[in-house]
């Protein structure tokens, strides 16, 4: 049986901000793919948890982003790992969010923060998966690296299709056409 199921799952969106985001190794598709994973998420209804570091120094999360997270107030860190900031993870363990045991991650960069991060999601009990094309870095060997990381160290990886359908389970869901117009 899948892990990731929509009554567990949520989705972690890490540091797409200011010039960063626009400076990260292929950009322009890791952006288009990301913004695919936050409407999918919206779509099939998950909580979206979304953190910025140093927004002030580094700027907001990206309006291709933001457009669709009016109502997810950005968490606001200072440290490469979001769980040494303790309103993340408050937000984590937020009442509302108690049914969520599996987290999707996603963001920049995939050898700092988002590495940094879901290590410590994994150590706060969570089950975490990174959704590969949907994480970047300045230099394209660093995603490498922090994916090779994540894995030796049990994290699971996924891509953007491979989490959204197996969300979905099944092409008769009421969301599937909707995600697979995303998707295409």
């Amino acid at each position: 049986m899948s892990r990731l199921q929509l009554e567990n799952t949520g989705l972690i969106i890490i540091d797409i901000q200011g010039k960063l985001a626009r400076l990260v190794h292929d950009s322009e598709h890791f952006i288009k793919r990301s913004e695919k994973l936050v409407m999918g998420a919206k779509v099939l209804e998950l909580p979206i948890v979304l953190v910025e570091q140093n927004s002030e120094k580094l700027g907001s999360t990206i309006t291709e982003l933001s457009r669709h997270l009016s109502t997810v107030n950005p968490i606001n860190k200072f440290t490469f790992d979001a769980c040494l900031t303790p309103s993340f993870v408050s937000a984590l363990q937020n009442e509302a969010y108690q049914h969520i045991d599996n987290w999707l991650v996603c963001g920049i960069e995939a050898h700092i923060c988002v590495f940094q991060t879901t290590m410590g999601i994994k150590q706060l009990g969570y089950h975490v998966e990174v959704v590969s094309d949907c994480i970047s870095s300045r230099n394209g060997e660093h995603v490498k690296l922090a994916l090779s990381r994540l894995a030796s160290n049990g994290i699971e990886i996924t891509n953007l299709e491979m989490c959204l359908y197996e969300l979905l389970k099944d092409c008769r869901h009421e969301s599937f056409k909707e995600v697979l117009t995303l998707i295409r």
